[in-house]
């Protein structure tokens, strides 16, 4: 019996170290050039949207070899040498197809090809056909023009206290909703969006540019259409129930794209997302939203990445988004989920150069204790940016709204309003808009490795680079925060003549005012305790807002 026992052992043993370092079958393969491409930058209609190419002309953002597609001779040439060999991702921007190939005879033979640089082991899996995506014929159109200031109520039910704590309610009622702002959504699925009752508003109202997929369709596997975590971040942004939701970009356009494969983590899944950096590039995007983390690959752990490569540069799909700025995007990125674990820095594409990683916050201000940390492993400020990722308010795919935690969730809470703020200024650049935000953030002259530059003020950012002088934070004190029973509000001018407090449903649940007063008192005894947040008015018509913690 001990020695069936042990037998079992090293059976099993032999079993996990075989399951911990699978047989490679999916390459990734390094292209030395794009000679003799079909394709030329004299005619890019063939592989972008007419909206990417306005607004590579709207910046003088110059088309180049590397927006070529890969050579599709190349391509053909490898799948040529064996019918099992399918194509699971490709990247123009870096030059790589990322091939399915089951037969490992096939790969000397493919680092032979004169085209060919070098050939990554990058998964081991079993697929059948991969799905491919196109450039829609009638992308929405390009922002042209600023909106008139409209001054609208919002009420935002749930949504408010997430909007709130970025001071995102002013840039709205400034009249910047994200109308003709284009917002990629790369997520691991989208099932039961159609419930959602602010999908169809964007079907008949024309801003639903699309739905893509570029996962793999795997053998094993009858979870087909992923999962409903893309639902649930696109709701944060998209939602436009008055009274009810509202999210943080309920005007914008969508475009979905389905990058995530739920069923295994491999290090190919980075390779789809930088497809699906690109496509969103080709369709014209303005803004990227990716709830996507990667460092670990369970399945194939000769892939995992290790501290040392959160550089930028390690990643490709971190290379891809690196380039997104000077392509003219606002990239928006979760910081990773894994502060409270051993690993707990931030993870691939996050440590991109440029994009802003997000980390999460909840509502009274406080870092979340998973939010994943910095810095960079070559010391750049990561996160970039902090938002409400904790008890975060999303529509469910049974219509109903309920409340989640995760950097998956603050990230669109940023998103949503990074394409306002840009549709607010329409003639800054991407990196000037990234930078606004950034300087905007209440840590910005003092970062650190939780919050980065901090929780950004997007209203802050919109006033200080537009010539709006009403924006005056400094000339109101609230104390003590968090507060038991009284709080206290000091403008050294004397001019408070108001003050309204809301809980994070937006409901009005205190007023008071006191003309022409350098000093107010508050009772606050009757408030329940949670999270706040207060608009003053000064005698002079000035607003500003402040939050507390009760």
């Amino acid at each position: 019996m001990k020695h069936l026992t042990l037998f079992c052992f090293l059976l099993g043993l032999a079993v996990s170290l075989f399951s911990q370092n699978p047989n490679p079958n999916c390459y990734r393969i390094y292209l030395s050039d794009k000679n003799n491409s079909p394709y030329s930058i004299n005619t890019p209609s063939a592989y972008l949207s007419q909206r990417a190419i306005d607004k590579r002309t709207r910046f003088n953002i110059p088309i180049t070899e590397q927006d070529l597609p890969i050579n599709p001779q190349y391509k053909q040439q490898i799948l040529a040498l064996n019918p099992q060999i399918q194509t699971i991702a490709v990247s123009k921007w870096i030059n790589t197809i990322a091939v399915y190939c089951p037969n490992s005879a096939i790969v000397p033979q493919i680092e032979n090809l004169p085209f060919v640089d070098s050939v990554v082991a990058i998964g081991s899996t079993a697929l059948r056909a991969i799905s491919a995506a196109s450039i829609p014929e009638n992308p929405v159109p390009i922002v042209q023009n600023v909106p008139l200031s409209t001054k609208d109520n919002i009420d935002y039910g749930n949504g408010f206290g997430q909007i709130a704590i970025h001071n995102g309610q002013r840039l709205h009622a400034e009249g910047f909703h994200g109308e003709g702002m284009l917002i990629a959504v790369i997520d691991g699925g989208f099932v039961g969006i159609e419930s959602n009752p602010f999908y169809p508003k964007l079907v008949n109202e024309g801003r639903l540019v699309g739905r893509y997929s570029l996962r793999p369709n795997f053998v094993d596997s009858s979870f087909v259409n992923g999962t409903r975590h893309g639902a649930r971040v696109t709701s944060i942004m998209a939602a436009d129930e008055n009274g009810q939701f509202v999210g943080t970009a309920p005007k914008a356009s969508y475009a979905l794209i389905h990058s995530e494969c739920n069923e295994t983590e491999q290090p190919f899944e980075e390779d789809i997302l930088a497809n699906s950096i690109e496509l969103a590039d080709s369709l014209g995007a303005d803004v990227i939203n990716g709830s996507i983390a990667f460092y670990l690959f369970d399945d194939f752990p000769q892939g995992n990445h290790t501290y040392a490569d959160m550089n930028g540069q390690t990643s490709i799909a971190s290379r891809c988004a690196n380039l997104l700025a000077e392509k003219g995007i606002v990239t928006c990125i979760s910081a990773g989920n894994y502060g409270n674990e051993n690993w707990y820095y931030i993870s691939s594409p996050a440590d991109a150069n440029n994009i802003l990683a997000v980390g999460a916050c909840d509502y009274d201000s406080v870092i979340a204790n998973f939010s994943s940390h910095g810095y960079s492993s070559d010391g750049r400020v990561k996160p970039d940016i902090t938002s409400l990722g904790v008890t975060t308010y999303l529509y469910y795919s049974d219509n109903t709204i309920e409340q989640s935690n995760g950097t998956s969730y603050s990230c669109p809470v940023a998103s949503g309003l990074c394409a306002c703020l840009w549709q607010a200024m329409p003639n800054r650049t991407a990196s000037e808009i990234m930078q606004f935000i950034r300087e905007s953030s209440h840590l910005y002259n003092n970062p650190n490795p939780e919050y980065g530059y901090g929780i950004p003020d997007f209203y802050k950012a919109y006033t200080s680079h537009v010539g709006i002088n009403d924006y005056k934070p400094l000339t109101l004190s609230v104390y003590p925060n968090p507060v038991i029973d009284k709080l206290t509000l000091t403008n050294p001018e004397g001019n408070i003549q108001n003050v309204s407090i809301y809980n994070t449903s937006g409901q009005l649940v205190l007023q008071t005012a006191v003309p022409h007063s350098p000093i107010l008192e508050i009772n606050v005894t009757s408030l329940p305790k949670g999270f706040y947040i207060g608009t003053a008015t000064l005698n002079n018509n000035q607003t500003t807002t402040f939050k507390f913690v009760k």
